[in-house]
């Protein structure tokens, strides 16, 4: 028997509409549930022949746990070594090398030093940066700040500017921040990619109060959605994400991929919406089925995306000749003369 476990928290109708719908295909040899995480012995197995993750970024033991399980042959969605590794800066930087427009964005240090730090410990940091340099390249105010590590919209600033720029970035503490353009669109979208294949395009409009987030309807041509569905493939084929979600901000036709590191997105049936809960669960389901009857005994059944293939192959990725994620010059900022030492 090979058993399909999800490891979640304290969601519900996801979880429990997978396990269901996995069941009821009633296909030998495959059998769903919650996991359950018993005693955890250095090297040992454990039962699943496939484990979907949805919590493991709230619970470091978890991690610990699908890491050894992994080691075990056990295919764990999202794969936990590469989801440990990366943030939202690197999948900024991948993204300028395969074609997927992205705003200007620059990686700030933290405000504060970290634990057990002193200054000698930043003694290869230019100081002061500098602030006026950086809002131009940005293309000036209005912009974003925000954590280079995610976390959904916990501590996410729109500054328009300097005094609210160093307003916020005091308060930032020791947390590494992106500082990005805004980019001011015309229609929103967020993509569920599953197994690099599946794609669910759903109209979005993040402006509105968390439950009517999903009730838009962006009039845009078939020939965009199919080159936003070719940006969410090429992402999370390179990024090797099972489950992931990739947001677009439309402007003057130019889909900006603004935020594509959510390993664990939202699928709950009341804010996602019935249409695509059911889309959600299905595929999710499809996508589990197909990790267990391709399981290899012995084997690493994990998922590492190209960048990962082919850094090992010492390959990195690149543009073809004569492209340019550079859709747009950035608008020239105003003359920054309110920037100071922070």
């Amino acid at each position: 028997m090979k058993k399909i476990g999800i490891l979640h928290g304290k969601e519900s109708s996801f979880p429990e509409a997978f396990v269901e719908r996995i069941n009821s295909k009633n296909i030998k040899g495959i059998h769903a549930e919650p996991a359950l995480v018993d005693e955890v012995m250095q090297g040992n197995p454990t039962p699943y022949t496939v484990l979907l993750d949805r919590i493991s970024q709230d619970v470091p033991f978890y991690r610990a746990y699908l890491k050894n399980a992994a080691l075990n042959g056990t295919a764990v969605m999202n794969n936990p070594f590469w989801w440990s590794a990366d943030e939202k800066f690197f999948n900024n930087c991948l993204s300028t090398k395969i074609g997927m427009p992205v705003p200007r964005t620059i990686l700030l240090p933290s405000k504060q030093m970290p634990p057990d730090t002193t200054a000698q410990s930043f003694r290869n940091m230019k100081y002061p940066l500098d602030w006026e340099k950086m809002i131009e390249y940005l293309g000036g105010f209005p912009l974003f700040m925000k954590p280079h590590s995610g976390g959904g919209w916990k501590n996410v600033y729109k500054i328009h500017n300097f005094d609210e720029f160093f307003a916020a970035y005091n308060e930032t503490d020791t947390l590494v921040m992106l500082l990005q353009e805004a980019i001011e669109f015309e229609a929103y979208f967020r993509c569920y990619c599953l197994g690099a294949k599946y794609v669910r395009i759903m109209d979005y409009e993040p402006r509105n109060p968390h439950h009517l987030r999903y009730v838009a309807d962006h009039k845009i041509s078939k020939e965009k959605r199919a080159e936003m569905e070719d940006y969410v493939l090429r992402i999370n084929k390179a990024l090797g994400y099972d489950f992931n979600t990739v947001e677009f901000a439309i402007r003057d036709g130019i889909p900006y991929a603004i935020d594509f590191c959510n390993p664990a997105p939202d699928a709950d049936v009341a804010s996602v919406g019935e249409e695509n809960f059911e889309w959600v669960v299905e595929h999710a389901a499809l996508m589990a089925i197909e990790r267990a009857q391709n399981h290899k005994a012995g084997g690493d059944n994990l998922s590492w995306g190209t960048y990962v293939s082919g850094a090992v192959a010492g390959q990195l990725p690149v543009l073809p000749e004569g492209s340019s994620v550079d859709a747009e010059k950035p608008k020239k900022a105003g003359k920054a003369s309110r920037a100071k030492k922070v």
